[in-house]
């Protein structure tokens, strides 16, 4: 039988045959990545994945692939909830291929600041489009029978101090802002968990927070599992709040110590009843309660975890990142192979990004796909009668390179890859693979050992110095043919130890190569004690390292001279610059918003020979550009998934529209954004702001921005000629104050190829008493047109979106008089406009 939202009395009668150390023991992981299993109830085991961006499942390893789908950034970008349904339920698809039945995500908190590091992983700056994204998303999930798990509930919108600071956040903000995506990830799309967050909110750990409890449990009649941040629950107090679930298991502050509660009355048995009900449930929903069917549609790949990726879901994160893709200036060049931009003979491609880009961003919701297209790759094969030509011009990566696996092979097999062993203090091998990355993660699976290393025959390419080296925390050796050539220590004193290890320390020396020879290369790896927290907890299993290399760069201006010689006679130049691993990632904030290296310089050099320089942007979310004006056309595309190289030629050829629009405020300086800070001081982040955050806060400060919200350019021109205001049997304007309003807008492609229009709808009021906005986005809706033919986009624009918070009652109210619907290409746009009385 399967289970859906209504209460189940079945459900209730397992609860009663547990008893209370059997109850207390599912409210902790079994595992890193698991909940525990109760044979007693017909309970199995329940795996969560890491998975905003493509589902990694319980080990962090090449040899069990996923799907690398385009950044949420990319996604939200897209402006479209029918492409987000589809993501969501391709990450279904590779979650019950892997035998995962809740996948970490969607993150929906909001971009606060363009400094947030982790803003790649979120949608927006706006809670409306955030929400349409993430409602759309989990739908996706759970339709086809996964649990989303939408996070970070609620304020996490930073990574500095992350643990340990609290929010300073107004009442209104709070509600009309940073809550808005869980409410309707809860209320609408039926999330079946939640991931509460790892901040404070007004001096009260979220794990431990009211807000867990009302609005989340109560008014919006949440009946899921809130699952905490992983070492985020600190304390037994937590077990009395709304908080159900401790993860990582096994061990965790409740166990034994909430058993004692329970008995000696501290805690009621009815609040330990109520977390297992919704273990229970969640279980029932997934298939793995006995006596209950999953709910959702049959997986198109089956759960077994055998086979790969389907086509169709590697087919869609090339669709999904091509309709994010936002071109923010064009003089023409675009699309290529036009007659007013013929087929070029000859491309010059420019930028260290355009043969290593960034598909994802790093920390956590890293995922290991089969394989990546780069922007080089998909030109090549886009134009493969043209002469393309590649030059580094500037160095993006900071760190070490992986190597590539054609380089490096097994000594004992001679097979691609790299040997890795653990090892016991007296030599004995505890573990031994052959692995075929040497990017290499553990998450909870490291095995206990005394030492680790690393052995691999290294066949170099090129004649002349290489650096070789590692990255990883601890101290490290590195030999080369039975030489010890480095040393050293890596040292790290984080206040996220886990971002240490998404993105560590780095450590080379210089070594000369000769083309065709062999090298054995050793990298030995002491293992003593056990990462912590800045909590105390430890972070056992864990072990991050990176066996690698970095080109050897005596001069960065003989980088930019020979890619300005390689631009200069070319038919057309595409430089993608972007972003870098310890730029954008979770655990740590950014420091400024330009691009690392000399990319600047070297777009500024490039352009000013050869006038059809195209420019791709491979960030997650806004850098600086002072270039800007003077290049032929400029991309944004973000971190664009597996299928990124020809997803960014599909938009140069024309073969498809750069659909995107911006769902964040891209600046011209560093300098004119409203809300910047995002470090807390003296253990408080003070949100004072208000709820004039993103274009809010720009049209609040009357500065212009390079690239506002909403906005982005196509290959066609449209037309707004008429709009429309209905409610249900109201046709005047005027509906009851308690109604939502149907927008109906037509608009008309006046261009000459078929198009993709996304119409935004804003409000607008002015308030002697209510602290409002200048506009506020109300909803919105994308059409697609062929050349000369009009379409009716139909918008919704909740009641809500009328209403304030008022922190008098602690309720939600609605001002009486007249708004102004602002029918708009972007947030500072007017196309046409009409009253509403309300």
């Amino acid at each position: 039988m399967m289970v859906g939202s209504t209460p189940d009395p079945r459900i209730d009668e397992l609860v009663a045959r547990l008893t209370l150390a059997q109850k207390v023991r599912l409210l902790t992981g079994a595992d890193f990545w698991s909940l525990h299993a109760e044979p007693a109830v017909g309970l199995s085991t329940v795996v969560v994945s890491d998975g905003p961006s493509g589902v990694r499942g319980a080990v962090w390893d090449e040899r069990d692939p996923s799907l690398n789908l385009p950044s949420a950034t990319a996604l939200a970008a897209t402006w479209d909830p029918e492409i987000a349904y589809r993501y969501g339920a391709a990450a279904a698809h590779e979650a019950r291929r892997k035998g995962v039945g809740v996948v970490l995500g969607p993150t929906i908190n909001l971009h606060r600041s363009p400094l947030g590091g982790r803003h790649f992983e979120a949608y927006s700056e706006d809670p409306v489009l955030t929400a349409d994204i993430a409602e759309a998303f989990v739908r996706g999930l759970q339709d086809h029978g996964v649990a989303a798990c939408p996070k970070h509930y609620v304020a996490n919108d930073f990574e500095t101090d992350r643990f340990t600071a609290s929010v300073e956040v107004s009442e209104q903000a709070l509600h009309e802002l940073y809550l808005v995506p869980f409410e309707r990830a809860v209320v609408d799309a039926g999330a079946w968990s939640i991931m509460s967050a790892y901040n404070a909110v007004g001096g009260t750990t979220m794990s431990e927070h009211p807000l867990l409890t009302e609005p989340l449990k109560g008014t919006w009649g949440f009946d899921g599992v809130v699952i905490s941040d992983w070492t985020a629950v600190r304390s037994l107090a937590s077990a009395a709040a709304g908080q159900d679930v401790v993860m990582p298991g096994p061990d965790g502050p409740w166990g034994d110590a909430l058993v004692a509660a329970v008995e000696d009355g501290r805690i009621p048995v009815e609040v330990v009843d109520d977390k297992v009900r919704r273990i229970l449930l969640l279980a029932a929903r997934l298939g793995a309660l006995e006596g209950f069917d999953r709910v959702g549609r049959p997986s198109r790949s089956g759960d077994a975890a055998t086979g790969g990726t389907d086509p169709a879901d590697i087919a869609l994160a090339r669709e999904a990142e091509t309709r994010g893709i936002v071109l923010v200036r064009n003089d023409g060049v675009l699309p290529l192979g036009t007659p007013a931009s013929p087929t070029p003979a000859t491309i010059a491609v420019v930028g260290q990004s355009a043969l290593r880009p960034r598909t994802q961003g790093g920390g956590s919701a890293t995922v290991v796909p089969v394989s990546t297209v780069s922007p080089l790759d998909g030109l090549r094969a886009a134009f493969p009668d043209a002469t393309v030509t590649y030059a580094t011009g500037a160095l993006v990566h900071d760190g070490i390179l992986p190597f590539a696996l054609d380089d490096v092979r097994d000594p004992e097999t001679g097979a691609p890859g790299v040997r890795t062993r653990f090892l016991a203090a007296d030599g004995g091998v505890v573990l031994d693979e052959v692995r075929q990355a040497t990017e290499l993660v553990w998450l909870g699976n490291a095995p206990v050992a005394h030492a680790f290393e690393v052995v691999t025959d290294y066949t170099a390419t090129t004649s002349g110095p290489i650096e070789l080296g590692w990255a990883g925390v601890g101290t490290t050796t590195l030999e080369v043919d039975g030489e010890l050539v480095l040393e050293s220590e890596l040292l790290v004193t984080p206040e996220d130890i886990a971002a240490a290890l998404m993105a560590p320390a780095s450590a080379t020396v210089r070594v000369e190569v000769e083309a065709g020879r062999t090298y054995r290369l050793r990298w030995t790896h002491p293992l003593t004690g056990v990462p912590s927290m800045p909590d105390g907890s430890e972070l056992a299993a864990v072990l991050g390292f990176t066996a690698g290399w970095r080109p050897v760069v005596e001069e960065t201006d003989a980088l930019i001279a020979e890619a300005v010689e390689v631009a200069r006679t070319a038919d057309v130049v595409v430089v993608v610059v972007g972003t870098n691993e310890k730029v954008e990632s979770e655990g740590f904030d950014r420091t400024n918003l330009r691009l690392p290296g000399r990319q600047d310089d070297l777009v500024a050099a490039v352009a000013a020979v050869n006038p059809r320089t195209v420019v791709v942007v491979n960030s997650g979310s806004p850098v600086v550009m002072p270039w800007r004006d003077d290049v032929a056309a400029l991309l944004l595309t973000w971190f664009g998934g597996q299928e990124y190289g020809h997803a960014i030629a599909d938009v140069l050829t024309g073969a498809a529209e750069p659909g995107g629009r911006l769902p964040t405020t891209w600046p011209k300086t560093e300098e004119d954004v409203p809300v910047l800070d995002v470090t807390p001081h003296d253990g408080v982040l003070r949100y004072d702001e208000g709820i004039h955050i993103g274009y809010r806060a720009w049209l609040h400060a009357g500065t212009e921005p390079a690239y506002p919200f909403g906005f982005g350019l196509g290959y066609t021109t449209w037309s707004y000629d008429a709009v429309r205001i209905m409610d249900a049997g109201v046709h005047s304007g005027a509906v009851a104050a308690s109604g939502s309003v149907r927008v109906s807008v037509d608009v008309t492609n006046t261009g000459e190829r078929t198009g993709r229009q996304v119409v935004q709808v804003y409000l607008s009021r002015e308030s002697l008493t209510v602290d409002r906005p200048l506009r506020w986005l109300a909803g919105s809706a994308v059409v697609t047109a062929a050349p000369g033919e009009t379409r009716t986009a139909e918008v919704l624009v909740r009641a809500r979106r009328f209403q304030h918070w008022d922190a008098q009652t602690h309720a939600w109210s609605a001002e009486p008089g007249r708004f102004t619907l602002i029918v708009a290409r972007d947030a500072t746009d007017s196309a046409l406009d009409a009253a509403v009385i309300r």
